[in-house]
């Protein structure tokens, strides 16, 4: 699109997309394989010539199981091809383990371990088939994601690092980082779009990974999904119509009657819900009880896999971008915890860049002053449609431009 190619620039660089796939593990460290795209710029300009940086990326949360970053097709894999590789850099961006070829049947979904592993994985058979696609890389690594891939890449990053594997810098955009914490407040009743989408998610996740999360489905999960809710995700059926088909509930995590609920997040708890009230008891019982150490198994491993809990201190530079109005993961608790933490253990102020999108420009010379205009404008636009509307774009839509453009610059410096 026009608008795209305002925000990337004019592209300088052909991108050629290329497909492969790598061995991986699984949750339980079971083997298992995972496909990915390689996106190799070419062209007269001296960006696209001689050897290029590469840029490892992180896709968001998506159910859909063909969901393919070697397709042009693909509306996040064409976002980062107009925004990395058609301005000069290698892009291996992975599928993970559970989508497209992948014979797992389940996502480790934000398995701190296994998807740091995936990624690192995938670098390293991108990097043997390099020749074979054209691509001359140089020494600078970039490490960056979405979302969901925001949290793989900062997982990722410290994966690299703890190996002895140098980084050049890392973005992490609207990230889960805080993922014990971020959990809590969830089941508080302070309940995040898509909440419906993710807690399965993570619930297989976690339970393929540990056994423990819960004896049988039926504990956690209301009879109407308790059948069907280990093998939904992720899915060929499109999500639109895993909500119109019943197979799971598009906002009523909790039941109408379950308590506390919070004003602003009504619209959370209704009929039919997806997890039992006595389930989500136990997990707020547990809050109080042992408020950092968790004992309930759901809470303790959302804390082992939490971000800002594993002692951490980055060796590298790194931009942490989001949007303070963000209603799928929240900026305050995840961004700025994740500012908080790492100042906490040291880290100089300028090397974790703090980015809200959502903010005007500090000065004249704000480095970020045409992301933030521009979301300010496309927010806008959006605005036309009612609340609502911003509402239900705002993370999947209006930020990951701005944030992937702004992490291009933030790179540029390097």
């Amino acid at each position: 699109p026009a608008s795209l190619f305002q925000l990337a620039g004019t592209p300088k660089c052909t991108v050629a997309f290329n497909y492969f796939q790598y061995g991986t593990v699984g949750a339980a460290g079971e083997k298992t394989s995972a496909s990915g795209g390689i996106m190799v710029p070419s062209g007269t300009d001296a960006a696209c010539n001689g050897e290029r940086p590469v840029l490892l990326y992180a896709h968001g949360t998506t159910t859909d199981k063909t969901k393919n970053m070697a397709s042009p097709t693909d509306g996040e894999a064409a976002l980062v091809a107009a925004l990395y590789a058609a301005q000069g850099y290698i892009v291996i961006a992975p599928n993970y383990a559970g989508y497209d070829s992948s014979p797992l049947p389940y996502h480790p979904y934000l398995n701190l371990d296994q998807q740091a592993k995936d990624m690192v994985d995938a670098l390293t058979a991108a990097r043997k088939g390099f020749a074979a696609v054209g691509a001359k890389a140089n020494a600078k690594l970039f490490v960056s994601g979405y979302s969901q891939g925001g949290f793989v890449s900062m997982a990722t990053q410290r994966a690299l690092q703890l190996a002895g594997t140098p980084v050049t810098a890392g973005a992490h955009m609207s990230a889960p980082y805080a993922l014990g914490s971020f959990g809590d407040a969830v089941y508080a009743g302070n309940v995040n779009l898509g909440a419906t989408i993710f807690s399965p998610l993570l619930s297989t996740s976690f339970q393929r990974a540990y056994g423990n999360i819960y004896s049988t489905p039926a504990d956690m999960y209301e009879a109407t999904y308790a059948t069907t809710i280990e093998t939904l995700l992720p899915s060929t059926t499109p999500q639109s119509e895993l909500f119109s088909t019943g197979k799971l509930p598009a906002t009523a995590l909790f039941a109408s009657d379950s308590l506390p609920k919070p004003a602003g997040f009504e619209v959370f708890f209704g009929t039919p819900n997806l997890i039992k009230t006595s389930y989500r008891q136990a997990v707020m019982a547990d809050t109080v009880t042992n408020p950092t150490a968790p004992k309930q198994p759901l809470r303790a491993a959302a804390y082992k896999n939490d971000l800002l809990r594993q002692n951490w201190t980055p060796a590298q530079p790194m931009l942490l971008c989001g949007g303070n109005a963000d209603p799928t993961v929240f900026f305050a608790l995840n961004t700025q915890g994740a500012q908080a933490y790492f100042a906490s253990k040291g880290v100089p102020a300028q090397a974790v860049t703090v980015l809200d999108v959502d903010g005007s420009p500090t000065s004249a010379s704000d480095p970020f002053a045409a992301a933030k205009v521009g979301f300010g404008q496309s927010k806008a636009a959006a605005a036309v449609g009612g609340a609502a509307a911003v509402m239900q774009t705002y993370h999947g839509t209006l930020v990951p431009p701005f944030c992937n453009a702004a992490a291009r610059g933030y790179f540029a410096q390097f």
